[in-house]
């Protein structure tokens, strides 16, 4: 067998490994030796022709620049949609601040969820009963129950974590929060109201089941939780 030696080593005899580690020790090897890069074909991954090693690092850098590009479109639609929920939390913290009373609050939140958030159902869940107001306050969207009640043992972990929860809910929690048989909640975004969830929480269901899914980021949850707690404990 004919062997022919790449500065010292054997070609017959070389493992894959080393050839390997000498061509990256030896970056130049292929500027020394042009005729041997114009001779060398690689098979290529779309088919079963072959291609010149240059060709085949072309379509790799291609291909990596592909992926380069998807990667920084998804980047750019990311703090595109970040930029415009910022809009919509100033827009709910300017109608809050405009809002006058109970009666208003209710209405802000009523047309900011639903326009702004694409909320078809939406609750506050009070355990105070000293805001003014909004205990007396006739409306669906407002339900005042004593923390210690039977009725919020089901919300006992999501009070003790004091964070923002978005998913499916359970069945019973679905019905206390919505009505009974609300089946067309998809999904839910529970927001705790006041330090420790010490006001209560805010309930949001959609109809579409991805809209509000557990690996979502709840900041911005957490920052209408803010608003709405103030707004509360301001009446």
């Amino acid at each position: 067998m004919n062997k022919q030696n790449i500065r010292g080593v054997e070609t017959a005899a070389a493992s894959e490994e080393a050839v390997a580690d000498y061509l990256q020790n030896h970056p130049d090897f292929f500027e020394r030796n042009a005729n041997v890069l114009a001779r060398l074909r690689v098979p290529h991954e779309r088919g079963v022709s072959t291609v010149s090693l240059v060709e085949r690092q072309v379509l790799v850098l291609r291909d990596k620049n592909q992926k380069l590009e998807a990667k920084v479109r998804e980047f750019v639609d990311v703090a595109r949609a970040n930029d415009a929920l910022s809009d919509k939390i100033h827009h709910l913290a300017r109608r809050l601040i405009r809002a006058r009373g109970a009666a208003q609050l209710v209405d802000t939140l009523e047309a900011s969820l639903r326009e702004d958030f694409g909320a078809s159902q939406w609750l506050l869940v009070l355990n105070r009963t000293d805001v003014a107001g909004l205990t007396q306050l006739t409306s669906r969207h407002v339900r005042v129950v004593e923390r210690s009640s039977a009725e919020l043992k089901m919300f006992e972990t999501f009070f003790e974590s004091a964070r923002p929860r978005c998913g499916q809910i359970r069945d019973s929690q679905r019905d206390y929060l919505f009505g009974e048989g609300t089946v067309a909640i998809g999904s839910a975004a529970l927001v705790p109201l006041g330090p420790n969830s010490s006001y209560g929480l805010l309930a949001i269901g959609s109809p579409d089941v991805d809209r509000f899914h557990p690996t979502m980021s709840t900041e911005f949850l957490a920052r209408i939780g803010d608003l709405v707690s103030e707004a509360v404990g301001a009446l």
